[in-house]
């Protein structure tokens, strides 16, 4: 059954707004201790919804638009021959605008609490590098980080969902990767991996968040494309497979 495009492009912008929703809300709203005396989420909580998010969402819309909901998948996916180009674009508009829109939902409840809410640097969940962020790495430390663990995510990506994969098991490895990407790199950019969760919130936040986010966009779509190219040369051809 072939599904409609508008299908595609409103399952991609539930599918990255709930990942932004979920993920960068755990880490603002809940990734510290609570008033009442609650422990906050800390780095396991945080990595773990940001990792369930893409499973809940792969079973959810895989079926309809193969559950990309971030940029640097999109176009791993359109290198590696699986998309035609128009497709990617309206994908990628769609994980934008998803991701802007659960970056205002988060600001709606933060600016909620009774005692008010002050959006400093890097509001919202946004990521970042430097001086005053989180254990303060510098760029080249941020870019490597961003850029290889992207790397590691797409190759998990297009091998699971490739011919020799196993599909009905995708969503949880897909998932878990990103879990155990985010138990390593939120010290040091508090895990993109993924340009539209950095857009929305960059957007809102802006100051630091806004002019640090080329890196977010650069370094994950730099790890795409390579990963791209290497499973280009790893997919089994023909009558290769052992």
């Amino acid at each position: 059954m072939e599904v409609k495009m508008s299908s595609k492009f409103i399952a991609e912008l539930i599918g990255t707004f709930g990942l932004v929703l979920f993920g960068c809300g755990a880490a603002a709203i809940a990734g510290v201790d609570t008033m009442a005396g609650l422990s906050g989420l800390g780095l396991l909580g945080i990595s773990m919804a940001f990792g369930l998010s893409v499973v809940v969402f792969a079973y959810a819309i895989g079926g309809i638009s193969g559950c990309h909901i971030n940029p640097a998948v999109t176009i791993g996916v359109l290198l590696a021959g699986r998309m035609p180009a128009k497709d990617a674009i309206v994908y990628i508009i769609a994980q934008c605008l998803g991701a802007l829109l659960g970056a205002f939902v988060l600001q709606q409840i933060l600016g909620g609490q009774l005692a008010g809410f002050t959006a400093g640097e890097w509001a919202y969940g946004a990521n970042g590098w430097g001086a005053k962020y989180q254990s303060e790495y510098g760029t080249t430390a941020a870019f490597i980080t961003e850029t290889v663990l992207t790397f590691i995510f797409l190759f998990v990506i297009l091998a699971t969902t490739s011919k020799v994969g196993n599909s009905t098991m995708a969503g949880l490895a897909i998932g878990f990767t990103l879990l155990l990407i985010h138990m390593v790199a939120i010290p040091v950019t508090g895990t993109s991996v993924n340009p539209a969760r950095s857009f929305g919130p960059a957007i809102l936040a802006g100051g630091q968040a806004l002019s640090q986010l080329w890196l977010f966009i650069v370094a994950p779509i730099l790890g795409a494309v390579i990963a791209a190219m290497v499973w280009k040369v790893t997919e089994p051809k023909g009558d290769t497979i052992a």
